[in-house]
């Protein structure tokens, strides 16, 4: 068989890359245990990820970048600050070994097809691995954030009407917390545990809207802030006065998505429309020459 001299270089480049991905392998199987609490759905071939770790601790990466900031307070957000460090370093061990493992595979399937453009696509597949799985954690916090506020107007009524019952608010907000474990409910309960553990209340709600970043809850947040301070007969009615335009924000959201999603299905229709024209006006010039 005949190798011409850029089959050559093609596959010494591959050799050299597999040599070097399998050395850096089973030096991290020493770090694959580190990986065995994270759930398979979201961390997917976490088994190898020792790889990968192995890369960082040994060119000793900092994480100073303006991307590792806004990768850390992602991290802040989803998991809490106390495991910044490990999930920071998950990430990045996670990117450096997909987005290696599909570039070594490029460079050896390039070997049994002889096609460079194979090499090419698994190539660039290995570069969006690598800016895809460091942005996959945006996309859930996104995810989780539509969540939360789909559940916000029903919490925001459950406050309303039991402060306006004569229930304070800290009693309140412990009696919603616990009637559901859905995201925005662990968050109200983190803040419950905060305040049992000696944190203020104004400090533990301030906490709660950081950590759920959507404005209407920063909104919320601080009109139960200043209710403490001004009385609990005004935090009623201003939990009442922000639950309507809760509703009304949801009623707008829902009208939007409907929106959204009648323009996404006309795009079948325009499909369907011009493959039916072609249809049509093909053969009308094909018998304009007969």
């Amino acid at each position: 068989m005949y190798f011409s001299t850029f089959d050559i270089i093609i596959l010494i480049i591959g050799f050299i890359l597999l040599i070097g991905w399998l050395i850096c392998f089973f030096m991290g199987l020493q770090y694959n245990q580190l990986f065995d609490v994270l759930e398979e759905k979201e961390y997917p071939f976490k088994e190898v990820y020792g790889m990968g770790y192995f890369i960082i601790q040994k060119i000793n990466y900092q994480f100073k970048s303006k991307a590792d900031r806004e990768l850390r307070q992602a991290i802040d957000i989803l998991y809490g600050k106390k495991y910044e460090d490990y999930y920071l370093r998950t990430v990045y061990a996670q990117k450096i070994t997909i987005s290696s493992m599909l570039a070594v595979l490029g460079f050896a399937l390039y070997g049994l097809a002889n096609d460079v453009l194979v090499t090419v696509i698994l190539l660039v597949f290995a570069v969006a691995a690598f800016f895809y799985f460091g942005s996959a954690l945006n996309k859930r916090i996104e995810k989780r954030s539509e969540e939360m506020l789909r559940d916000f107007s029903e919490i925001i009524s459950k406050l309303a009407l039991l402060t306006n019952a004569g229930m304070i608010l800290s009693d309140a907000w412990r009696e919603v917390a616990f009637t559901s474990n859905r995201i925005i409910y662990t968050e109200m309960q983190l803040a419950v545990e905060e305040i049992d553990n000696g944190v203020s209340e104004v400090e533990a709600f301030y906490h709660f809207g950081s950590r759920c970043l959507i404005p209407e809850i920063k909104k919320f947040t601080s009109t139960i802030v200043q209710g403490l301070v001004k009385g609990n007969s005004e935090l009623a009615s201003m939990l009442q006065q922000q639950s309507k335009e809760v509703w009304n924000s949801r009623k707008q959201n829902v009208r939007r998505k409907g929106e959204k999603a009648a323009s996404k299905l006309m795009i079948p229709i325009y499909i369907m429309f011009i493959g039916i024209l072609i249809m049509v006006v093909i053969p009308i010039f094909a018998n304009i020459g007969t």
